[in-house]
């Protein structure tokens, strides 16, 4: 691939070889890689955190992680697969981080009912309650966050699913059954 196709978009196939090429140490495949992807790392990341800045500070820990841990994806799947996952994980690790920094508002603090989050919750087309249930889930039961999250936010089918935690399908399957269970009234307010 020559210099002079950086500009247009990419197909999967000349991603996943320019990824192959970044994993093996080529630098100038890596720098052509990261400039690639990182619309589809930003949209990602759009789609989980409601203000820009937020997303922007996500796809920035994205990009980093990409970058440094190039080496971790197996190249069984595609890199845009791969690289899904990344942008979801630093797009709710910096959620959690926000979470952590917020100040209480008389709102948390139970002054207020709590609004019903299916009327309430989207914002920028993010479920924000979505949010909090699998961070309820996670603090017990971690395995099921990431096969639910990639199946029923994302629509990955569940082979490749399988293929990306390395799991059996039957477990993966179970997993998202288990997941579902615990996040509906989580969803619908029976906390």
């Amino acid at each position: 691939m020559d210099s002079g196709d950086r500009g247009a978009a990419l197909t999967a196939d000349e991603i996943d070889e320019l990824a192959r090429d970044a994993r093996d140490g080529d630098r100038d495949a890596l720098e052509q890689l990261l400039a690639a992807v990182r619309p589809r790392v930003l949209n990602i990341c759009r789609g989980v955190l409601p203000y820009s800045g937020d997303a922007e500070d996500a796809c920035q820990e994205a990009m980093l992680n990409v970058a440094t841990k190039i080496h971790t994806w197996g190249g069984r799947g595609r890199f845009t697969t791969w690289l899904h996952i990344v942008a979801v994980n630093s797009a709710r690790s910096t959620y959690r981080r926000l979470k952590n920094l917020a100040t209480p508002t008389d709102f948390e603090d139970g002054a207020h009912d709590r609004p019903d989050p299916r009327t309430t919750s989207v914002i920028a087309g993010t479920r924000l309650d979505l949010l909090e249930a699998m961070e309820t889930i996670e603090r017990d039961h971690p395995q099921f966050v990431e096969p639910l999250l990639l199946r029923d936010v994302y629509g990955l089918p569940y082979d490749e699913i399988a293929a990306l935690v390395d799991a059996p399908l039957g477990t993966v399957k179970a997993q998202i059954h288990h997941g579902r269970k615990l996040a509906r009234p989580l969803l619908r307010g029976d906390r």
